[in-house]
């Protein structure tokens, strides 16, 4: 008989299979019940690794979030195959609408970890483990239902927020959505308590979150909030803690060198193996008839996916070190040169077909300068103490400091700074919509549209664009809540616009 792990139980419960108490009385020693599993640290640690994991099918798609539906990639388009045209495609050519796939695999998947999270959280509260551990456990685990709550909030603005498991399934038919603001609230909680209660250094367990990551994501909110001296002294803290700036971009990414120290937080994968802790990134955002010269086997068809635009490939400044790392300009097959662009960071070599080991990175040392460079401009002005903060990062990229600059021409030299330095990491929609309104944000994505609909980045073998496509308005600032999720629960409300 398969095996029915608790996490899998959790989802069913959750997506309203009944889970009576004879379902849970069995004498398979391969199964085991939710209220006999949560007894010693063991069984707590295992939680925590098990919501960890599904960090990994979250972050295999978020590039369609916050990468693909800008101006940083666009795709490899297929005039043959419009399957994806609807699902996948739509957040390029902006064309998401509220029965998307993709929007409601997003939402199913950050409240199925949330579930659990908070089911720990219930099951942790009573024990009697070692104080240190539960201590740790808990942090662990509230660090990572703030990590939830703010994409949600960032991506669909009021969101339901429970912070406790539902009693009977006729509760969820109760749920409506909590303001953004309030949401915020809780993540802000949620992050001040993890920082409180997670290890300064290092975990020695390879993943897990500690004061670090909790007080980076907490600065992050700040800065989202423009809260500018609460990011600022929030991200100092993080500044003594041990973290540097790697001497070379490239080992950020470099799988032998995972969890290094400019490492703050990343989602962890393990290729080489049968394990099914495999990145695959490679392969998604490789050209699609590059067959083996970017991947290296090709026996695997790659995806097309997340294809650098001209428009921030030419965001790289003459001699920057970053940009060779960051993508490359096409590849070689059978000793022609194919001038369709990649992303290079997470090529590396590997032993088996689409099983790739690179990790993905969330946060790290460089993300925290430049958010410090930003808050204190924002705050104070360029002073000294800012320009030094982002100067660290242009050093290491090979270019010259920033001159004297005005307040405004700084704040657009720290975001052009962090879009070509966290390029293809996900942050780039985050940026944007933080320090736009939706009517700005509307009108530069109407502009971006209409460079790539005059000078495609890749050819479209003669299919002309629709008439919809790059067309941007202000309610896109958010993306629709999931079409089911309003069928199921007539409670909710749809985001205006769609």
């Amino acid at each position: 008989m398969k095996k029915l792990t608790l996490f899998s139980l959790l989802l069913l419960c959750l997506a309203g299979v009944s889970c009576k108490d004879d379902y849970l009385v069995t004498t398979d020693p391969t199964r085991i019940g939710a209220d006999l599993f949560y007894q010693n640290q063991t069984q707590f640690e295992q939680a925590v690794n098990g919501v960890y994991g599904q960090l990994q099918t979250i972050t295999n798609t978020a590039y369609l979030f916050t990468e693909f539906n800008t101006d940083n990639t666009t795709l490899d388009f297929n005039p043959l195959d419009r399957g994806g045209a609807a699902g996948w495609e739509a957040f390029e050519f902006s064309t998401v609408n509220p029965g998307n796939g993709e929007i409601a695999n997003l939402w199913n998947q950050h409240y199925s970890t949330l579930y659990n999270i908070n089911y720990a959280l219930e099951k942790l509260a009573p024990s009697t483990i070692d104080a240190n551990a539960k201590k740790e456990i808990e942090g662990q685990l509230k660090f990572l239902r703030g990590y939830h709550y703010f994409n949600l909030a960032r991506y669909f603005g009021d969101v339901v927020l429970v912070t406790s498991t539902l009693k009977n399934p006729d509760q969820a038919f109760d749920l409506v959505r909590s303001p953004q603001a309030a949401v915020y609230t809780q993540v802000e909680n949620d992050l001040k308590e993890a920082a409180a209660l997670l290890p300064a250094s290092r975990t020695k367990k390879v993943g897990w979150a500690n004061k670090g990551a909790a007080l980076t994501l907490l600065g992050k909110l700040y800065l989202t909030k423009k809260q500018y001296a609460e990011a600022v002294s929030t991200l100092k803290q993080v500044v003594p803690l041990g973290y540097s700036l790697l001497p070379k971009y490239a080992d950020i990414f470099d799988p032998a060198k995972k969890n290094g120290p400019e490492s703050i937080f990343e989602v962890q994968y393990q290729g080489g193996n049968d394990l099914g802790e495999q990145s695959n990134f490679m392969y998604v955002f490789a050209p699609r008839l590059s067959q083996g010269a970017v991947t290296g086997f090709a026996n695997t068809p790659p995806g097309g996916r997340n294809i650098p635009t001209n428009d921030i490939m030419a965001a790289f400044e003459p001699g920057d070190l970053r940009k060779d790392v960051s993508f490359q300009p096409g590849y070689t097959l059978n000793g022609t040169f194919v001038a369709i662009p990649f992303i290079n960071k997470y090529r590396h070599p590997h032993t088996i077909t689409g099983r790739t080991d690179n990790n993905w990175p969330v946060l790290r040392y460089a993300d925290v300068l430049l958010m410090l460079a930003e808050a204190i401009n924002e705050q104070a002005g360029p002073t000294a103490e800012a320009a030094d903060f982002v100067n660290q990062v242009r050093k290491r990229a090979g270019l010259k400091e920033l001159g004297t600059l005005s307040k405004d021409a700084f704040r657009e030299a720290v975001l052009k700074e962090r879009r070509v330095e966290l390029a293809f990491e996900n942050h780039r929609w985050f940026d944007l919509q933080r320090t736009k309104t939706p009517a700005e944000l509307a009108a530069f994505l109407n502009t971006y549209g209409a460079k790539e609909k005059a000078n495609p980045t890749v050819g479209r073998g003669g299919i002309a664009f629709n008439a919809l496509d790059y067309v941007y308005s202000d309610f896109e600032y958010f993306l629709p809540i999931p079409a089911p999720q309003i069928l199921i629960n007539s409670k909710l409300t749809q985001n205006a616009g769609y």
